[in-house]
């Protein structure tokens, strides 16, 4: 956690932000009942965006963010 990041790479809706927190374990499980999907997976990454907001991103959605000496 405290991680440089950026989200969305390399897509018009790139962003940067800092991890605080990480799911693990408890990300990517759905809950069905009775055949039913009540609750989609959750994300693994927590990221507090440089502009105030939040977002929770996949791995495939995330990377470390490079800084130009």
């Amino acid at each position: 956690m405290g991680s440089s990041v950026l989200v969305y790479p390399g897509t018009d809706d790139e962003l940067h932000g800092v991890v605080v927190e990480d799911f693990a374990d408890l990300a990517g499980t759905a809950v069905e009942v009775a055949g039913e999907r009540i609750v989609e997976p959750a994300r693994r990454w927590a990221v507090n965006l440089d502009d105030g907001g939040l977002v929770f991103v996949d791995d495939d959605s995330i990377t470390l963010a490079t800084h130009a000496a």
